[in-house]
């Protein structure tokens, strides 16, 4: 006798069963109906309902949203639904021996489509990764163009795990590791003029790494020229798009770059675990397989991702989640961060004792925006600062080391930021500015 429910059998098996998690009140109680989900039609939730879509730790004023991100109501809801889902149905669903499309390799499918529409590139040139680290990194160290002695290029704003990943082609693929300091304060011209001047000095550099977003200032940079730029030489462009995907309102051919990483889980508010890796289609054989990944076709961009057992309803969420970033709107999200941002900053313009780290031109920053206090010169100093505001304030920063010319404090609204927590910055700014001096 052949067993093949179908998940509808699976999941109405699951209504009687004990809520995975009763005080989200996702599942039904025993013998009740499923809930009926709200409809995420494109630009149907207004900017000014978003917060509310969010279930946040009341007391705090959480500004480290570039952690990542939190999943609104919606997301999380479906996340245990699909929790629930894999749980019961275990392998007759993970092996893929259900009828009617009711597999994880059909849903898989279907969450890289949904990455895939929301960037504008093909599905063919998606691969879902456990986070953007995982993507970038695998990107970086099996990039096949080098040989001994080609340059590699970073600065000091990118990220640490992309950065470590960049020395070890210095470390395992004799390649020489070129880093320089991004300027300060940073405008358009003088961006651009540092990355001229380090391919300049480096004749023969391969490959560079630009983040669009630095997740240690907010700096954001003029991808599509740095590109061509690098093009132009000769050399190729990994983008580390973390911190801009879901958050400022572009698609990746606006990048011109061929390899782009990103956290799916930071600004298109996925379950922790998910990222995305990018290839163009026509560069895919530049990128080695991971680990002598053969089971699966060299020439289908997964097999780039290690091997392993995964969060598959964190995968199966990600639908959902863009479907959220698209009733929210790309433009309107960028505009109510960037909103949001301006709003503790211009109340603390007039303070000389906090630097902020990004210049004013709305092209160069989004919501993230790092700053500096007068004389907060060591690390010990700036975890002061971050340990002031959260004690004394209940303002949660994070400080970030790693810029060459000193510490930083980071400041993230999420989407769940209302003014009222930045008004609670401000006021808590005002009354810290003069710590150290």
């Amino acid at each position: 006798m052949t067993f093949a429910p179908s998940r509808r059998q699976l999941i109405t098996t699951a209504i009687g069963a004990p809520a995975l998690l009763a005080s989200s009140g996702v599942l039904a109680a025993p013998g009740s109906a499923p809930a009926p989900q709200p409809t995420l039609a494109p630009n149907s939730i207004a900017i000014a309902d978003l917060p509310g879509h969010f279930d946040i730790e009341p007391g705090y004023h959480n500004l480290e949203a570039g952690y990542w991100s939190m999943m609104p109501r919606v997301v999380a809801d479906a996340f245990v639904r699909h929790t629930q889902h894999v749980n019961r149905a275990n392998s007759i669903y993970a092996r893929n021996v259900l009828p009617e499309g009711d597999t994880l390799a059909h849903d898989s499918r279907a969450a890289t489509a949904a990455i895939a529409r929301q960037v504008g590139c093909a599905p063919e040139e998606i691969a879902i990764t456990r986070s953007g680290s995982d993507a970038l990194q695998m990107l970086i160290v099996n990039y096949k163009g080098l040989k001994p002695g080609d340059g590699v290029i970073h600065c000091d704003l990118d990220y640490d795990s992309t950065i470590c990943a960049m020395d070890w082609l210095g470390t395992h693929k004799q390649a020489e590791v070129v880093r320089f300091a991004m300027p300060e304060p940073a405008t358009t011209a003088n961006i651009l003029a540092a990355y001229e001047d380090v391919l300049k000095r480096t004749p023969r550099a391969r490959l560079l790494l630009v983040t669009q977003v630095s997740n240690r200032t907010g700096l954001v940079t003029p991808v599509k020229e740095i590109v061509a730029m690098a093009r132009a030489r000769g050399v190729d462009t990994i983008v580390d798009a973390a911190h801009g995907i879901a958050l400022i309102d572009f698609q990746l051919d606006d990048l011109g770059a061929d390899f782009v990483g990103w956290s799916v889980h930071k600004w298109t508010s996925a379950p922790l675990g998910t990222g995305a890796m990018y290839i163009r289609k026509s560069r895919i054989a530049d990128i080695d397989i991971a680990y002598g990944n053969t089971h699966i076709d060299p020439a289908n961009i997964n097999a780039r991702v290690p091997a392993g057992t995964i969060d598959f309803a964190a995968i199966l969420s990600i639908p959902t989640a863009v479907d959220f970033h698209f009733a929210v709107g790309a433009a309107a999200k960028e505009k109510h961060m960037r909103a949001l941002r301006d709003r503790w900053v211009n109340q603390v313009r007039d303070l000389r004792t906090v630097e902020i780290m990004v210049p004013d031109d709305p092209a160069r920053y989004a919501t993230i925006t790092g700053f500096r206090l007068k004389g907060m010169d060591t690390d010990a100093k700036a975890q002061a600062v971050q340990k002031a505001l959260f004690e004394k304030h209940r303002v949660l920063t994070i400080w970030r080391a790693g810029v060459d010319k000193g510490p930083v404090i980071r400041v993230t609204p999420g989407f769940y930021s209302t003014t009222e927590d930045m008004d609670a910055l401000a006021k808590a700014l005002r009354a810290e500015h003069a710590m150290f001096i």
